[in-house]
């Protein structure tokens, strides 16, 4: 029992040496992963704790948005489905990464103002904070995920081999998100406006991604350039991976997707630490 009690007290020492926190970065986010773990817990708590409407509205908005659109692009618009796939189950196999991807972005974006004391007592990797708020976004996810079942049985809907790599996509909607996650959440420190441009950002980009019709209705010239949304290449991969060989993925638009979603973690990471410096300042 000694020698654990004091190989964890070497463990809790605090060594003050310039540049340590520079140099230790990413090892400390291994370091403080309890406090991502409370972090999440906190938000996902907060969010659920003795309410009806928080759970009922993460499965009633994507519900609801695949209703409209399956009235307004299936039966006014007629425009095609994926193969023979119904189309309320191609629109919400692309609600459930959409929302999955805003709902983050959004979580993300607004973190550090929403922990403003918590940044300003303690030292430990501000980019926890925004990656715990990922969290609760994942929770609103696997919520919608049991309509996607209940859709499936009562469609008689069996999905093929391409539903085990569901799970890689679902990384792939949050690494979407989190890069232009970090970048907001950084630039919302200092310019409190884009809190407000957030929400309209998301409802935009709802209707100019292929969430209510298929990606397939953009003509081929112009299907590599409709790409530069990240999003599209997520949308693309729910779909095949639910739907199988109902839907197809544009690979060229695909791995343009990679890139761009590589592109925005760099870009995301390097303003956020960049700025983090100066986090307890501004707020």
């Amino acid at each position: 029992m000694n020698g654990i009690a004091a190989k964890r007290f070497q463990e809790s020492i605090l060594i003050l040496e310039p540049g340590r926190s520079e140099k230790n970065y990413w090892a400390d986010l291994w370091r403080y992963r309890d406090l991502f773990l409370v972090l999440a817990w906190r938000d996902i708590s907060v969010r659920y704790k003795q309410t009806i409407i928080g759970i009922l509205w993460a499965i009633l908005r994507p519900l609801l948005t695949m209703i409209v659109f399956t009235i307004i692009f299936g039966r006014i618009a007629r425009l095609p489905s994926d193969g023979n796939a119904p189309y309320a189950l191609m629109v919400f196999a692309a609600m459930l990464p959409w929302s999955l991807f805003s709902n983050a972005l959004s979580e993300s974006s607004s973190s550090l103002i929403g922990n403003t004391n918590l940044i300003g007592k303690v030292y430990f990797p501000r980019i926890i904070i925004p990656m715990a708020a990922l969290v609760t976004a994942f929770i609103d996810f696997l919520i919608s995920f049991i309509i996607l079942i209940g859709m499936m049985v009562y469609y008689q809907f069996i999905p093929g081999w391409q539903i085990m790599l569901l799970p890689l996509f679902m990384i792939l909607a949050l690494l979407a998100s989190l890069g232009p996650g970090l970048w907001i959440a950084a630039l919302n420190v200092k310019y409190r406006d884009f809190r407000y441009i957030i929400p309209f950002v998301v409802q935009f980009g709802l209707y100019i991604s292929p969430v209510g019709f298929s990606s397939k209705v953009i003509s081929e010239e112009w299907r590599l350039l409709y790409s530069l949304n990240p999003v599209v290449g997520v949308i693309d991969g729910f779909r095949w991976c639910i739907l199988g060989n109902e839907s197809t993925i544009y690979l060229p638009g695909f791995t343009l997707s990679l890139v761009l979603i590589g592109f925005w973690i760099w870009l995301g990471i390097h303003r956020f630490r960049k700025t983090e410096k100066t986090f307890a300042d501004l707020i």
